[in-house]
């Protein structure tokens, strides 16, 4: 089922977390954080919206990350009900696409919940004092490339933040796969 992010109040603090990654490692938001920001995003490994556009994220994080930002993507869903999305899982899907960046698995959903994530993919990008500054998407492809000449969303809005405190407006939407949540 799909789902669109909701809008959500700029300027808000970026939770912190302490997550293990699929490389052995647990992180912080500290150990992520990049000098001129941050992009925390939530994925799985089964959404046919993020298999969509995985390899134009990886390809957009490893700009981010050579220019001084901070990238790590995060797994919350329930994946007792969908085995895909496992931690060993999670592992093949990092190796496989080659990720830059810490994938790391919010089995609790704590992380979900803080961050009020609602879909897969949905980006979050922080300004270097750790402040909500974008709320999109990664680019107008969805379930296919975006057309030539589309425009990099993510990494054109993390770029802004860093030179002028501001991402640009209009901040669409991200849409994906519900975040698969646990029953309560």
């Amino acid at each position: 089922m799909a789902a669109t992010a909701p809008p959500v109040a700029l300027g808000a603090s970026a939770p912190d977390f302490r997550l293990p990654a699929t490389d052995g490692r647990t992180y912080t938001f500290a150990d992520v954080a990049g000098k001129h920001g941050t992009v925390i995003v939530f994925i799985c490994n089964h959404c046919p919206y993020v298999k969509a556009l995985i390899d134009r994220m990886v390809a957009d994080a490893r700009t981010l990350l050579a220019e001084g930002f901070g990238f790590a993507a995060i797994c919350s869903n329930d994946a007792k009900s969908y085995p895909e999305d496992s931690f060993a899982n999670m592992q093949r899907f990092a190796k496989t696409h080659d990720f830059p960046f810490p994938y790391l698995h919010d089995e609790d959903q704590t992380a979900a919940r803080a961050y009020g994530a609602v879909c897969t993919p949905d980006f979050f990008g922080y300004d270097a004092a750790r402040r909500l500054k974008y709320r999109g998407r990664l680019d107008e492809g969805r379930m296919n490339a975006p057309p030539a000449g589309a425009r990099r969303e993510l990494l054109e809005a993390m770029r802004a933040i860093a030179l002028s405190g501001e991402a640009p407006s209009p901040q669409l939407a991200s849409m994906g796969c519900s975040i698969k949540w646990k029953a309560a």
